[in-house]
């Protein structure tokens, strides 16, 4: 029997170091997919995003409406599930400490991204 855990894991493992993923979250709305691009960090089996936006973002309030999403990551596709992160939580802080490590540079800190962003965790079955 194969660990689903130990699977997710190894997929973002084993894409981890892609420089975007694709996640689709199901239109508040219309019901239909709305797939971006966007930064993310993987840690633990899940992969954390920044939303510069906050909650005024079209994505972050379509997976507040219905938190199922799938995520497009090295040319695989899996289902998981967004959360928003609350703020000040130490997964919070790990979030945005991942997502400024990965993407900043010398010449773009990301300082205030880190700051004023809202984070967001999706969790594979």
């Amino acid at each position: 029997m194969i660990d689903a855990t130990s699977g997710v894991q190894q997929w973002l493992a084993r894409s981890g170091s892609e420089p975007y993923a694709y996640l689709t979250t199901i239109g508040r709305r219309t019901g239909r997919p709305h797939r971006i691009e966007i930064w993310f960090a993987p840690e633990g089996g899940r992969m954390y995003l920044l939303s510069g936006g906050r909650d005024r973002s079209d994505w972050v309030r379509n997976l507040q409406a219905n938190p199922q999403v799938t995520v497009e990551l090295g040319g695989e596709t899996r289902a998981g599930t967004a959360r928003i992160l609350q703020a000040g939580t130490a997964e919070d802080e790990r979030a945005r400490e991942l997502l400024v490590a990965r993407y900043a540079s010398p010449a773009n800190t990301l300082d205030d991204w880190k700051r004023r962003s809202l984070a967001v965790a999706v969790e594979f079955p």
